[in-house]
């Protein structure tokens, strides 16, 4: 029997419409498949837990990534910082039996692909300084700019995991490349690029040899093919999303 690859990002439980729709998935129609799961679940750990497990409890195998909303330390001691929620994120991953570690079936590879946005799509205005959460909701430790942070993400990915793998698949929440943002999109949305993802990410998705890549953080479902790769994101968003983000499970890839 295949095993078909579902993928799914950004759901966001901490709004309850979201953590609902988790709970009524199916816990018979997806046994026998794998879920990519391309961060921005949620900030607090039990809620994380709670997700993940609804996850394994339906689906063979739950790959996960951590986006940004997933590090937020937003309410916790001051001398916390995002590295250090970023192990605790690890730790609950594995608690619930999601892995964050490359898998293979058969001679496909799925890998995933951790990152943070670096400036590569763009430099920081004033304006986004002050409205984007992270610069308050992340603490890092000392002299971490989101470059550091980038480099430090992009360092524990594994370039060689591909070796003898027939085909690869591979998942991040960050964007690898600023054009797969649509033209539609409007100037005044464009002011988020240089937070959106990282170059350094497509730079080890092409020497992985991926030919299917999984993404999130923009919410703006997308499915797009350049240079031999395709692109896909699949976002559930934000209650009120619903013109641009499918608000489903997409399946895409049978192994």
């Amino acid at each position: 029997m295949s095993t078909r690859v579902f993928a799914l990002s950004d759901i966001h439980v901490d709004y309850e419409p979201n953590a609902q729709w988790v709970r009524g998935l199916s816990t018979h129609d997806y046994r026998d498949d794998l879920l990519i799961l391309a961060g921005d679940v949620t900030h607090k750990l039990a809620e994380l837990a709670a997700c993940l497990s609804a996850f394994t409890a339906r689906f063979a195998k739950v790959l996960f990534v951590p986006g940004n909303h997933d590090v937020w330390v937003l309410g916790e001691a001051p001398e916390r910082t995002s590295l250090q929620k970023f192990a605790d994120v690890v730790a609950v991953v594995k608690d619930t039996g999601a892995s964050m570690q490359p898998h293979r079936q058969g001679g496909v590879l799925i890998a995933p692909l951790l990152g943070w946005y670096d400036y590569s799509f763009g430099s920081p205005s004033a304006d986004l300084y002050q409205m984007w959460m992270d610069y308050r909701a992340c603490r890092w430790p000392e002299g971490f700019e989101p470059d550091a942070v980038a480099r430090h993400f992009t360092a524990l990915n594994e370039p060689s995991v591909a070796e003898g793998a027939a085909r690869v698949i591979t998942f991040s929440h960050f964007l690898p490349r600023i054009d797969l943002i649509p033209s539609y999109v409007s100037g005044r949305h464009r002011l988020l690029d240089p937070v959106l993802g990282s170059a350094r990410i497509e730079q080890q998705l092409r020497q992985l040899g991926s030919s299917i890549h999984v993404y999130g953080h923009s919410h703006i479902n997308r499915r797009i093919r350049i240079d031999g790769v395709t692109y896909i994101n699949n976002a559930f968003g934000y209650p009120g999303e619903e013109r641009i983000a499918a608000r489903q499970l997409v399946c895409i890839d049978e192994l």
